[in-house]
């Protein structure tokens, strides 16, 4: 495969990604303490240790906080900022006490989460921006003039995407002129409908399924960077509490195990390796603040399923045969 649009601009990057929303504390007003930036130290440490060079934000993520404790710790090691990729997204608007929950890409409010973003992390420039979640309201020759300027006036290097699909991501792309260089996606083994769609072509098995069919073709086809969100499941496959798991989660899990001690790796690491056997060069997220898990999600890039181990995976994962 050709180089990804993220790798020209970024050839350093990590094929890990550690996912901040963890970071901060949690969901509410109540500001970060010391123990939370001592852990956001420990999570930095953690990945910076198993060669992940790459931070994933968004000014969501625990109200705000998660960018401010993360900003603390550059301001205290400042030479760590040029040793990283700095990513993160706008455009999620919580409900208040006037309006409801909603999407938002317009012009004053890209600009403003872009400044406030800049201020929380105590940086001078986001090396990737990504939209995320699709604005059906959206104007997209405002959108890309406001994208373009934030490119020029060099707060932003690129631009990206989040749960979007193929078509939604031509549609901006057409406004533009520099191409998107990713598309975060839930992708695990518990989020199956990628794939499923990819397989289940003229069957019954693909109704239901949430995934828009031909978006990991589009970003194949346009070197789209695909990274995964929740690519960990939650530890399910990992040492979760399986009491409550369904059968195939069960024997999913017994799989993992099997394959890691095969593999001599970590069930984390054996659960990542799945995702990035895919040809599309899958990205994974981890949004882990446990240094443990972290440190285990190390030898993810060196362990290459066969295809028969792979799909094995996939269709246990699947609790049902392929069609």
């Amino acid at each position: 495969m050709a180089a990804l649009a993220i790798h020209q601009f970024f050839p350093q990057a990590s094929q890990l990604v550690y996912g901040c929303m963890g970071l901060g504390g949690g969901w509410d007003a109540t500001p970060y303490g010391p123990e939370h930036l001592a852990q956001a130290h420990a999570a930095v440490d953690a990945a910076l240790e198993i060669g992940i060079n790459y931070f994933d934000h968004a000014d969501i993520y625990t109200l705000g906080k998660a960018e401010q404790v993360f900003g603390q710790v550059l301001a205290e090691r400042p030479q760590l900022r040029q040793q990283i990729i700095l990513q993160t997204k706008c455009a999620i608007r919580f409900a208040d006490e006037q309006w409801c929950g909603r999407y938002d890409w317009s012009v004053d409010y890209i600009r403003q989460s872009v400044e406030a973003s800049l201020k929380r992390l105590q940086t001078e420039y986001i090396d990737v921006l990504m939209l995320h979640r699709p604005d059906p309201l959206a104007e997209m020759d405002e959108v890309a003039a406001t994208l373009q300027q934030l490119k020029e006036s060099g707060k932003v290097q690129q631009f990206a995407v989040s749960n979007m699909s193929g078509a939604q991501i031509a549609y901006l792309q057409a406004a533009l002129g520099f191409p998107l260089v990713a598309n975060q996606l839930e992708l695990s083994l518990t989020k199956l409908d990628w794939l499923n769609h990819s397989v289940a072509v003229n069957d019954e098995q693909v109704r239901g399924h949430s995934f828009t069919a031909g978006t990991i073709e589009y970003c194949a086809i346009n070197k789209l960077q695909v990274q995964a969100w929740g690519s960990l499941c939650r530890g399910l496959f990992s040492g979760a509490d399986l009491s409550q798991a369904s059968q195939a989660q069960r024997d999913t899990a017994a799989l993992v195990r099997q394959y890691a001690e095969q593999y001599g790796c970590s069930p984390e690491a054996m659960v990542l390796a799945w995702l990035m056997r895919h040809p599309a060069a899958i990205q994974p997220v981890i949004g882990s603040t446990h240094v443990g898990r972290i440190r285990a999600c190390a030898d993810a890039t060196k362990v290459q399923l066969s295809r028969e181990q792979w799909y094995q995976l996939f269709v246990t994962s699947r609790g049902q045969a392929l069609p």
